[in-house]
């Protein structure tokens, strides 16, 4: 487990990797009354907090987004899946310094967090969503930068700014949703499918059936509810498992393209380079 805390700006950043083979539980704590974002590249995280006589249990997975407030009186228990590389961002910022940002910075957040900047508890759970392609973006190219010092900080910079700006806007736009319960048990079975199956998944018509939601609904009510559509989803999949076998299997570019569905090595590596900004090549020197 590597961890990275970083001061940016008003904001405590943590970058965390862990690529172990047995499981970790990672204690922390919050120096006083906070708001907190958390987003997750990759890997599994149980997410337990703390509090009074209180128990909560979130469970994090790759792609989710959170929000939440904690104070000194909540402890978080982060439970690391082993075998599945971990990478997350969490970015803390102390509610007394909200007046230290520009002006319309902090009116974005009391306009869109007021349960979390007026908290009627000790821990309070904020939005979370599965991010958008630009948040998953914006989440590997913090991973994946060979900047290092003064530069790096300097990148850093920007990129937790973009993050925080796509979790914004993403509340700013979010309609109200209408899917039921049921529907939305159906839809995270079947972005689970997917999941998967990256390789061979099934077609739209076979995943309808499969989760008993007809083609346009299941269309529908996975954007709104993920924020991308259905297949979209699976290749922003497929290319993260992409860039994993890349970066930590002696898997050549031929076998990783075969293993996550790519029957073409040029569609596979244009593809790799829009999301990645390099050629798998790059990876494999």
């Amino acid at each position: 487990m590597t961890t990275d805390i970083i001061e940016i700006n008003n904001f405590v950043v943590l970058i965390e990797q862990s690529n172990a083979e047995k499981t970790i539980i990672e204690k922390c704590e919050i120096d006083g009354d906070a708001v907190g974002f958390a987003f997750y590249g990759s890997g599994n995280v149980e997410l337990e907090i703390t509090y009074e006589n209180n128990s909560i249990i979130i469970n994090n997975t790759t792609g989710i987004a959170i929000s939440f407030f904690g104070n000194s009186k909540v402890g978080f228990a982060h439970k690391i899946s082993p075998n599945k590389p971990l990478q997350s961002i969490s970015v803390f910022m102390k509610i007394k310094n909200l007046n230290m940002l520009p002006e319309r910075e902090s009116e974005i957040f009391s306009e869109y967090l007021q349960q979390l900047l007026n908290p009627e508890a000790n821990f309070v759970e904020g939005p979370s969503f599965y991010m958008s392609p630009d948040m998953q973006n914006a989440v590997q190219k913090i991973f994946n930068t060979q900047y290092k010092g003064d530069t790096r900080l300097m990148f850093l910079k920007s990129q937790i700014t973009e993050l925080l700006a796509h979790f914004f806007a993403h509340l700013a736009t979010e309609k109200e949703k209408t899917t039921n319960k049921i529907d939305r048990d159906k839809l995270f079975h079947a972005k689970e499918i997917m999941t998967q199956n990256i390789a061979t998944p099934p077609s739209l018509s076979e995943l309808s059936k499969q989760i008993g939601l007809n083609n346009n609904k299941l269309k529908k009510n996975f954007k709104e509810l993920f924020g991308i559509p259905v297949f979209k989803y699976l290749q922003e999949q497929r290319l993260n498992k992409a860039h994993e076998l890349l970066s930590n299997t002696d898997k050549n570019i031929q076998e990783t393209a075969w293993f996550v569905g790519y029957e073409s090595l040029s569609s596979f590596s244009n593809a790799f380079h829009k999301k990645f900004g390099v050629r798998p090549s790059e990876l494999k020197k």
